[in-house]
């Protein structure tokens, strides 16, 4: 009586042979989406330049690109939070900033200020690719 075969190998070939005769692989397509939660998607889509300048903020003094950034909410810039009013965007930035302030003692609030002014220039970059015009055919 032959052993049945464990997860992952197939039943032809214990050696990690293919089996004859299988089916290639189909091709599927997978989509992935990220879930943010509400302080993540409440990082502002801001110019490129901007964008910069708060992760340089943020480098240096944990918090204050992301306060900075908190204020182009009420310029008008927008999130991925389209849903909630721009006061209650504006006030989940400064609560970003703050969090970070208060937890760069201990290390953790500098380096979610730098991963947070990163993501603001991410969302900047692929905010200005989709703003570029496509170039005209002559």
């Amino acid at each position: 009586m032959e052993p049945l075969p464990k997860e992952g190998e197939s039943a032809a070939g214990a050696g990690g042979e293919p089996s004859r005769g299988a089916a290639p692989s189909s091709g599927v397509v997978v989509q992935v989406r990220e879930k943010k939660g509400p302080l993540r998607a409440a990082i502002p889509y801001m110019p490129f330049p901007v964008a910069v300048i708060c992760l340089f903020l943020n480098t240096f003094v944990p918090g204050l690109g992301t306060f900075v950034s908190a204020f182009t909410v009420l310029c008008g810039a927008r999130t991925d939070l389209p849903d909630r009013h721009m006061c209650c965007v504006f006030w989940l930035n400064i609560a970003a900033a703050l969090i970070q302030i208060l937890t760069a003692i201990v290390m953790v609030g500098w380096i979610m200020s730098i991963f947070w002014g990163m993501d603001m220039v991410i969302l900047a970059s692929k905010c200005s690719a989709l703003a570029l015009p496509a170039p005209a055919s002559p």
